[in-house]
């Protein structure tokens, strides 16, 4: 009975594995200097009292939903969330 289970959960668990991207990768680096380029205009977009609108609170949602999808290594998610929020945090300062 184990070697159902394992025959069966095999192919579940490489394709797992695979899911993770490179930590290496261009679209990772991307990813984290987005990141840190996006939380950087974020804070400053706050310190000029734009904290309480609606594109920030947006920008700041994807932010941290972007961070997610970066500790799971789903880079290009990350890089599409960062720049969405990056947009908002634009709009926000207008």
């Amino acid at each position: 009975m184990n070697k159902k289970i394992l025959i069966l959960t095999a192919p579940i668990l490489v394709m797992l594995a695979g899911c993770a991207g490179n930590p290496g990768s261009g679209a990772a680096k991307n990813c984290e200097n987005g990141l840190s380029a996006a939380y950087k205009e974020l804070n400053f977009s706050k310190s000029k009292g734009f904290g309480g609108s609606v594109e920030y609170t947006k920008a700041a949602s994807l932010l941290t939903a972007a961070k997610v999808q970066f500790e799971f290594g789903k880079y290009p998610n990350c890089i599409n969330k960062v720049n969405r929020a990056r947009a908002f945090i634009r709009k926000s300062q207008k």
